[in-house]
This record gives C-alpha cells, sequence and structure tokens, in this order.
C-alpha cells in the first residue's frame, strides 16, 4: 500500500471524497493509490492534517471583494475558509448576499473609500474586479525625471489599484482574481501587461494565469480567466487541474415541469410545475427577434438568438438577459419559446444543484438576471480553489531575499 493510501485513510476519507478534498479527480487520486503519479509535497502535508485531527471550519481566512452575490464565498467555505471582510457597492445585489450569507462583519460598500490598514489580515484574497483600461500617461515623464513609478502610478484611478494596494498593505498568501477571457487582449493588450506587472514585479507574487471554460461544470459556455497568485514560491501548477468529464446538458437546470419538482411559487404554477406564462416571448418580441436574426443572417453575420432544448448546452448568460433573454431560449411545444427563470439561472450558474438548498432570490427578475449574468461559476470557483488549498495550507517557508517585494516609491 503506498504511503498516500495509508494518509487517505488515516484521514478517514474515500476515494471520491479525497478528489474533493484534494481538488483532483477521481483518476488521478486511483494514479496516486497505485503510485503511478507521486503527489506534490502539500498533499501529503494536508492529508498528514486531516489525519492529526478533523479539519476546523475555518483553516484560513479569506476577503471577498467585488462580491457581487457571493459566488466565490460560496465556494470557498466549504473547503474550509472563514470570510473576514465584504465588500460590493451595489444595494440589490447587497440585499441577495445578506439573505445567503451569515454576516458576522459589515457588508462594506464601495472599495474605494475603504483603507486598506481597515481591512481585517486575511489568508486568501478573491476578487472578480471590473476590467477598465490603465492610462500610460505620465509614465515616460516619470522615467525621464528619473522618478519611480510603480503600480500606484501605473494603475491607480483603476478598481485593480483597489486590489493591488490592499495585496500590497496585508500581503495574503494568496490571491485568486476572475475576469472575462477577452482581458488578455483588452486595450490591446496593454491591461493585462499592467496587471501582470504589478502583481509579479511590483508586488513580488508568483501568478499563474488559466481560461477554464464552465462547460465542463454546468450547460454553459462560458470562458473566464482565473489568475493564482501566491506569495511564497512553491509548486503550485495550474495546468494540472484536470476538469470533470462529465458534460452537463440544459437538463440537469430546466424545471422538468413533470410535477417531480416541489413548487417554486415564484416561477412555476399548477401540480405539474409549469413555467408560468410571463417567462413565454411575446408575439411582438419573437417576431421582432426572428427579423433581425434573418437580416444578420444575410449581410453574413451570427448576430441572432439561441434557441435550445433540454440536451443541449447554451451561451454564456450575460448581465443583459433581463432584456430580451435573446442569447438563451428554451423552445417550448405549441408555444413562442421562453426566457429561463431566475430559479433556472440560479442552478446555470451553480449557485444551486439537486443537492442543496435553494438559492434565496430576494430581488425582482431585472436585478436577479443582472446578478446572475455578473456572477462567477460556483464550482469552477470551487475547482480551483481545491487545487490552491494545499498550498494555502502549507507552512510557510522563509522567503530569500531576492523573492521579497520591492518598495513602490
Amino acid at each position: 500500500m503506498s504511503s498516500f493510501s495509508d494518509l487517505r485513510l488515516q484521514a478517514g476519507l474515500t476515494i471520491r471524497e479525497a478528489g474533493r478534498q484534494l481538488g483532483y479527480t477521481e483518476r488521478q487520486i486511483y494514479r496516486f493509490e497505485s503510485g503511478e503519479l507521486e503527489p506534490r509535497k502539500p498533499v501529503m502535508d494536508l492529508l498528514r492534517m486531516m489525519g492529526l485531527s478533523q479539519p476546523s471550519s475555518s483553516s484560513f481566512t479569506f476577503i471577498d471583494l467585488f462580491a457581487g452575490i457571493g459566488g466565490f464565498r460560496r465556494a470557498f467555505e466549504p473547503i474550509g475558509g472563514k470570510c473576514v471582510f465584504t465588500s460590493e457597492w451595489d444595494r440589490f445585489s447587497q440585499e441577495t448576499y445578506r439573505a445567503n450569507y451569515a454576516l458576522d462583519h459589515e457588508l462594506a460598500g464601495d472599495i474605494t473609500a475603504i483603507d486598506a490598514a481597515d481591512i481585517p489580515a486575511h489568508d486568501v484574497l478573491l476578487a472578480g474586479f471590473p476590467c477598465q483600461p490603465f492610462s500610460l500617461a505620465g509614465v515616460s515623464k516619470k522615467n525621464s525625471l528619473g522618478r519611480a513609478h510603480g503600480f500606484q502610478c501605473d494603475v491607480q484611478g483603476t478598481l485593480f489599484f483597489d486590489v493591488a494596494r490592499i495585496i500590497q498593505h496585508h500581503r495574503p498568501k494568496a490571491f485568486l482574481l476572475e475576469n472575462v477571457k477577452n482581458l488578455k487582449s483588452h486595450d490591446k493588450g496593454r491591461t493585462f501587461d499592467i496587471i501582470m506587472k504589478t502583481l509579479t514585479e511590483d508586488l513580488g507574487y508568483h501568478v499563474e494565469t488559466r481560461i477554464i471554460d464552465a462547460r465542463s461544470f454546468v450547460p454553459q459556455h462560458r470562458e473566464r480567466i482565473f489568475i493564482v497568485g501566491f506569495r511564497d514560491k512553491n509548486d503550485f501548477d495550474f495546468s494540472k487541474l484536470e476538469l470533470p468529464e462529465a458534460r452537463p446538458t440544459l437538463s440537469w437546470i430546466l424545471h422538468p415541469e413533470d410535477g417531480s419538482e416541489e413548487a417554486d411559487e415564484r416561477y412555476t404554477t399548477g401540480l405539474k410545475g409549469k413555467v408560468m406564462d410571463r417567462y413565454t416571448l411575446s408575439d411582438h418580441l419573437w417576431g421582432y427577434l426572428q427579423a433581425y436574426a434573418d437580416k444578420h443572417r444575410e449581410a453574413g453575420n451570427g448576430f441572432g438568438f439561441g434557441l435550445f432544448g433540454p440536451d443541449n448546452v447554451a451561451r454564456t448568460l450575460s448581465a443583459r438577459y433581463h432584456k430580451d433573454g435573446s442569447e438563451i431560449l428554451i423552445s417550448q411545444k405549441r408555444k413562442n419559446p421562453r426566457r429561463l427563470t431566475p430559479r433556472e439561472c440560479a442552478r446555470l450558474m451553480g449557485f444551486e444543484n439537486a443537492d442543496s438548498d435553494p438559492f434565496k432570490i430576494v430581488v425582482s427578475d431585472t436585478q436577479a438576471y443582472r446578478q446572475f449574468g455578473n456572477a462567477v461559476v460556483v464550482p469552477v470557483v470551487e475547482a480551483v480553489a481545491r487545487h490552491m488549498l494545499p498550498f494555502i495550507l502549507a507552512s510557510e517557508d522563509a522567503v530569500p531575499e531576492k523573492e521579497k517585494v520591492r518598495e513602490v516609491a
């Protein structure tokens, strides 16, 4: 029996549980068991810790910036994280956040108005920051004058600046940032270049990035870039995060409309739980969308609505879904197609599943669509979180002098 097997059994974990706790697929765990693949040292250290004692409910702390409706928090709490600070400026998102999470701290508003010193110390910083172009004005002038500028000038006035200044002040063990795939090409690549320079050169973190399509976790094509950084050098390898082989379809998230689902009085009706008629497109709107699609098809463009059934995979859910629902329309027999209900959007984004309690939707449909369209896909973030976990919990090694962050003037 391999040492991995010994430690797994001492921790009381099944193969499946070990995969979930350590951030690996079952196939990888079997390869560890057989000795075909050797686990990283932090993985073995984590198993030893699990075998010595049950991990506490708060093995590490994190802060939730640009929190939205808590997708990051929903992913990091199940692996032992404790949220010690939350910031979200939108009042409707705050309502949803408060309804779904137990808060033992104030839900802060505008992060730009909060001093980094007023934020509690934390192990991990989480942020799905908005994407903005950075102005390079003044940088060349400062160079000509022989003045250091650093991120204080490069990103001042952007929301990423607030992420950077908090990292600089608190020096957390790790961070996880998320953004749209096009961040890499935004503003002709300048935005991404400055972000990476700030994180690696100015702040001294070891950073890896990966674009992940949520298609492996939910029935939706949704590509997002994830940026992982560690303060101390380790052997974290983002490319070794294996994605699930399951390929879910919309049947996983749609109301079954056959009476098998518990009644949801906001969205379904009758004994069979039929989706309410208000989600079916009017003749006027359906006619408009078809004419619009025909017009662009004739012009050779790809614009148009997306019509799907239970065996399909949807396009990306956007924050504008409340306007006409055109990117994801569900076909219906002898009726115009319909929008997804907010409940189905919650499932499409991984905020709830068959084994979880319903996510509390306490705002209007319009606000709910905006919130889910702006959110992260929870199971994707949880997979990344579990891949990071051994390194978050690993004992801190001394940081060589050359690895330390340089002071920024």
